[in-house]
């Protein structure tokens, strides 16, 4: 699913896409360290629990980035929110 669409930070004439998985597009919570802050009864718990909540944080947090040239953008019309599917080949090489 596409989650970001930018213009290249050099000005040059290209496009960068952000792509995620559907599933980890859910809200984010504010907090850093999630909901589960406020369930926290002292710091101990807290730090129990930290290696935990750190991983659950940064799951979803990787996207695949794929730069594309202002016409490939243009010709493709894709939006935030557009689900995509990649094929990806190998390309073979002869006589090198």
């Amino acid at each position: 699913m596409v989650s970001e669409i930018a213009a290249a930070p050099d000005g040059a004439p290209y496009v960068l896409v952000s792509l995620r998985d559907p599933k980890d597009m859910r809200e984010r919570p504010q907090s850093p360290f999630g909901s589960q802050v406020a369930n926290f009864k002292s710091m101990d718990e807290v730090f129990r629990n930290l290696g935990r909540t750190l991983t659950t944080q940064l799951a979803g947090g990787f996207a695949t980035v794929i730069k594309l040239g202002l016409n490939e953008y243009e010709e493709l019309n894709v939006k935030v929110g557009d689900r995509l599917v990649l094929d990806i080949n190998k390309a073979e090489v002869v006589g090198v």
